[in-house]
């Protein structure tokens, strides 16, 4: 586990120093973030030497959200006078995030479509028509369609 933290703290840092030498206008964090990410892409980082971190760190990402909720309660004043720009802002902020996820996803169902055009194979799909498949029927021998000795979850 060790490892993994110094490779985090290792592209944190490196972001950290590529935001302070190109005037903070990306933070520090998202550089180091994305750089990992590169890393993790090309093979220079293997997973899993970070894994173990990361799922400790995503399981206890709400403590990491503590700080941002009390500056917001500390901030009441304020957000009482101008509620109507954050409000607008949540709204119109979500519903870009909304946007973007659908038309990504849709983009992506399409390039693999092609995909598996080209292979041919048959394009699977992710809804309920597209992945459930026909019922095996009864077997004179076991009376049940998966029989009794089936052990998977």
């Amino acid at each position: 586990m060790l490892p993994g933290i110094c490779i985090i703290l290792l592209f944190y840092a490196f972001g950290e120093c590529i935001a302070l030498l190109t005037g903070r206008l990306i933070p520090g964090s998202v550089i180091g973030m994305v750089l990992l990410f590169a890393a993790l892409c090309t093979g220079i980082v293997k997973p899993e030497k970070v894994r173990p971190v990361a799922r400790f760190l995503t399981d206890n990402m709400g403590l990491f959200f503590l700080p941002a909720g009390v500056g917001i309660v500390n901030a009441t004043d304020m957000l009482s006078q101008h509620w109507q720009a954050v409000l607008t802002a949540c709204a119109v902020s979500t519903v870009a995030v909304i946007v973007t996820v659908a038309c990504t996803q849709e983009w992506l169902e399409k390039r693999q479509g092609k995909r598996n055009a080209a292979a041919g194979t048959p394009p699977t799909g992710t809804g309920r028509a597209a992945t459930a498949s026909p019922r095996p029927k009864n077997t004179p021998e076991t009376g049940t369609a998966s029989g009794t000795n089936d052990k998977r979850p």
